[in-house]
């Protein structure tokens, strides 16, 4: 049985795995030798791996696919650095966290996976657990191969750690069967739902929702529209009652998460850091909502801020809109307005209570049971247009919300539903980070970039491959118009 070389460092990435991974674990017992020999040495791999897949566990993926878009943007502290380039889509190849966040760590995901692919086969388990843990893999690998397409388009299909270093870049053809291929192939393994090993383990609700997302990005309405209603129809899953409770700490696990990255407060490497930034400076109290400032908080200087132009697009009486801090009393007890200067804020991430600095435990939300009920209304729209059953999936996510039903009279076309779900996907689902990848579906990211005045091209919907991946491979071929 061949080991990576790499089998160290994925024992340490696995020691720091998330929120209710192999708690018990002793991890001394795993050296090389016997790693895929336990089901302990396994299972700490497969953390290593889920580790990757995290994108970090922060909040990376979040501002990559929202400061490029209509309803965010960032100043300040040190990551105005590199926000600047999203922002002004001014980015090329040489952007450090380029490579870092968005090529290498899906790729040492893949590598992670590749190991244990490679070797599952011939390991002394049981057949189900074989299974079962190949599945789970498969998936991981699949997640992190939707991550690099949906930043770069089609690159390199790695499938064994034994695979040459340098090779081309697939079509895109072949880039979506492969991870469709993968997802699919793998619900069939994974365990169902609440039959998980852990919290935030993968399961084949989870499987599913991934495959019906990537089926709508990718424009395949009919197979995305099918799944959807599958998830629909389980009966597991339903709209939580209050949008602004949503997100709390005190709320998690609830029947609308589908997907989540579990965080906890105990580990700033796997918390959700994003109301450090979410604080306006010198915050103390938000006089609508009564929340008074921790002294065990941490306001960070790089700010978070929505466009005004986003906040007076809601209904005025849209609930969800109240998760967008508009004043707030400062050091000096003074009042102060965020509305009227592009500086308004999304509280979505309400602040836990016993967060440590930046360190909050807000689980992070990838697909809710909203995003499923919209995702089957913009698929039913995308192949027959406007019709009640799309109207009736949109005005379930807007009866919580508080505002009015859509009326079928008002859609003359398919186009002019679809502007609706533009608006719609943003005022129930913004700074999850979803919003680049959906204006980009809905052929909208370019047009709305360069309503704000930004020169925007059309090659910006992905971003270059780093010049670092490019000089150490040279098959790597760059993306037109870098």
């Amino acid at each position: 049985m061949k080991l990576s070389k790499y089998i160290y460092i994925m024992i340490i990435l696995a020691v720091s795995g998330c929120e209710g991974f192999l708690d018990e674990t002793v991890y001394n017992q795993l050296a090389p030798d016997n790693l895929l020999q336990t089901e302990d040495g396994v299972e700490a791999l497969l953390t290593a791996a889920y580790a990757e897949t995290s994108l970090g566990g922060s909040k990376y993926h979040q501002i990559e696919s929202e400061w490029s878009t209509d309803i965010s943007w960032q100043s300040g502290g040190g990551e105005n650095v590199y926000a600047l380039l999203y922002m002004n889509f001014t980015i090329d190849a040489s952007e450090g966290n380029l490579f870092s966040r968005l090529w290498s760590q899906p790729y040492q995901g893949i590598r992670n996976c590749n190991v244990l692919l490679d070797n599952l086969q011939d390991a002394s388990f049981p057949v189900e657990k074989i299974d079962e843990w190949t599945a789970e893999t498969r998936f991981l690998r699949a997640q992190n191969y939707i991550t690099l397409y949906q930043a770069f388009g089609p690159v390199v299909l790695r499938t064994s750690e034994n695979d040459p270093l340098s090779q081309l870049r697939v079509g895109e053809e072949e880039m979506e069967n492969f991870i469709i291929t993968e997802l699919s192939e793998s619900i069939d393994g994974l365990p169902a739902k609440g039959q998980e090993k852990a919290y935030g383990r993968v399961n084949k609700d989870i499987a599913t929702a991934v495959l019906c997302k990537f089926y709508l990005n990718t424009g395949r309405w009919s197979e995305s529209a099918v799944l959807a209603l599958d998830l629909i129809n389980s009966g597991r899953y339903d709209l939580y009652p209050e949008y602004e409770d949503l997100f709390k700490v005190e709320n998690e696990r609830n029947k609308e998460f589908i997907f989540v990255r579990p965080r906890t407060h105990l580990s700033r490497s796997q918390s959700l850091d994003w109301m450090a930034s979410a604080f306006p400076a010198g915050f103390r109290a938000d006089p609508v909502s009564g929340l008074l400032w921790q002294s065990t908080w941490a306001n960070f200087g790089s700010q978070y801020r929505l466009y005004d132009s986003f906040y007076n697009s809601f209904d005025p009486n849209d609930k969800r809109r109240n998760l967008i801090l508009t004043t707030y009393v400062n050091t000096s007890q003074d009042t102060l307005t965020l509305l009227g200067n592009d500086d308004t804020r999304s509280f979505k991430f309400w602040p836990d209570p016993n967060a440590d600095g930046a360190a909050h435990g807000n689980d992070w939300p990838v697909i809710r049971y909203a995003d499923i009920l919209l995702s089957r209304a913009e698929a039913l729209n995308e192949m027959n247009g406007p019709t009640q059953e799309a109207l009736d999936l949109i005005n379930l996510v807007r009866d919580r919300a508080g505002v009015d039903d859509l009326v079928l009279g008002d859609f003359p076309s398919k186009e002019s539903l679809r502007d609706h779900l533009v608006a719609e996907r943003g005022w129930e689902l913004y700074t999850e980070g979803h919003r680049r990848v959906d204006l980009i579906r809905m052929g909208k990211f370019i047009e709305f970039a360069q309503a704000r005045g930004k020169n925007a091209k059309s090659h910006h919907v992905r971003y270059p491959i780093p010049q670092q991946a490019i000089d150490s491979d040279s098959l790597l071929i760059q993306n037109t118009g870098y």
